[in-house]
């Protein structure tokens, strides 16, 4: 009689494992912040490797950069591109907050994250991207870490006007042509060469000379500023108008409006300011910086403000008027219209800048005119406001 024997099916004791990396992230790139990450990076590296359903791909670790944005995070924009390649497929990370303060930068990367099958685990809130709820969790959640981000973006500022009030002094330049800031002594203390251009500076300036020649000779006597570049009329410019070299210092001239873009705007009295005096040994004397501020007022009332644009141009990301510049390329002139913020040292705008013969044009066809008329537009246009997309928005008196 034939025995029949059933054989078992062989079952793979191999395991489909996950490629897991893991991201952590410190604002400040303190002693205490980078123990805290190298911590977090040995316990990650130790987690991921002693699971034996996982393959350990890495640690990426941001130190002293923001949440709020995700443009200036190095290794979270490598990890999103090893992403995409197929080199991750879990991402471990400790809080919302360390992946993401900007609500909106988080849910558009872990939904684009999981169009790819990535999973996101956030520790601290037991949230798992791909679970049901998660997305909902992570809406509620990212909102108010964002809200933290506002709430310690305003304490700090105030702690900041407090300091300027009690006379405490913050130093945003440790060196500036004719200074060096002292860490121990907490002032500015003068470079005498660098000094004896200052002065020279300042001289050509009371004697009549234009910023621009100013600038030139500067360059031909082979002086450079503190990043050995040359000088030109805009560098010149923050530099004559610059109460340092008489001792002062003046606080908050420039402000962050939005903790999120961080884009600086000057202060034209949305803010209070600061003017501190005799801070450290001046080296432009009381008179002679008297001589400047008159030379200051001479050139200003002589300024013929013949162009029809003039005050009539407003950024709509910085809040600052357009200005006009014309440059010479290869014997053609060119003139443009620029944000004034662009001028200005220690100043960011991505405004678009506009040729004053784009802007005539479009003028010309919205007042239904052959050719821009100067004193049509005059009587009829209140205001131009570049938007950051770079359409124009026009205002006018009628």
């Amino acid at each position: 009689m034939r025995k029949i024997s059933k054989i078992e099916p062989v079952r793979s004791t191999l395991v489909n494992r996950k490629k897991v990396a893991a991201y952590a992230r410190v604002s400040r790139d303190t002693e205490r912040l980078i123990n805290s990450i190298s911590a977090q990076i040995s316990y990650y590296s130790s987690l991921i490797q002693n699971n034996p359903e996982w393959d350990y791909v890495g640690v990426y670790a941001d130190c002293g950069i923001s949440g709020t944005s995700i443009s200036d995070r190095n290794e979270f924009i490598h990890m999103l591109a090893d992403c995409e390649i197929g080199k991750i497929d879990i991402i471990l990370c400790k809080s919302i907050s360390r992946f993401a303060r900007n609500t909106v930068d988080l849910l558009k990367t872990v939904r684009h994250l999981k169009e790819l099958g990535i999973e996101v685990q956030f520790e601290k809130e037991h949230i798992n991207s791909l679970s049901e709820d998660g997305e909902l969790m992570l809406s509620l959640l990212a909102s108010f870490a964002q809200e933290e981000s506002r709430s310690i973006s305003e304490n700090c500022k105030w702690g900041i006007r407090k300091r300027f009030q009690s006379g405490e002094i913050s130093i945003a330049n440790k060196h500036l042509l004719g200074y060096q800031y002292d860490e121990e002594q907490k002032k500015y203390i003068i470079i005498p060469k660098e000094a004896e251009a200052v002065r020279w500076m300042f001289q050509m300036y009371i004697d009549g000379i234009s910023l621009y020649n100013i600038a030139k000779n500067m360059n031909r006597a082979g002086i450079r500023s503190v990043l050995g570049n040359e000088f030109q009329e805009a560098s010149v410019r923050s530099l004559i108008f610059n109460e340092v070299y008489a001792g002062d210092i003046r606080r908050q001239k420039c402000f962050i409006s939005d903790h999120v873009t961080k884009t600086k705007i000057i202060n034209t009295g949305q803010l209070p300011q600061y003017y501190m005096t005799d801070c450290h040994e001046a080296i432009i004397d009381r008179e002679t910086y008297a001589k400047v501020q008159a030379e200051m007022k001479r050139r200003a009332a002589m300024q013929n403000h013949i162009y029809p644009f003039t005050g009539k141009i407003k950024c709509a990301i910085c809040g600052n008027h357009f200005t006009r510049q014309k440059c010479v390329i290869k014997g053609n002139i060119y003139v443009y219209w620029i944000c004034r913020s662009k001028k200005e040292k220690g100043i960011t705008c991505k405004s678009h800048n506009y040729s004053e013969n784009r802007l005539q044009k479009v003028c010309a066809e919205l007042m239904g005119t052959e050719k821009f008329n100067e004193i049509a537009f005059k009587e009829s246009v209140k205001e131009i406001t570049i938007l950051p997309d770079g359409n124009l928005d026009i205002k006018f008196l009628y």
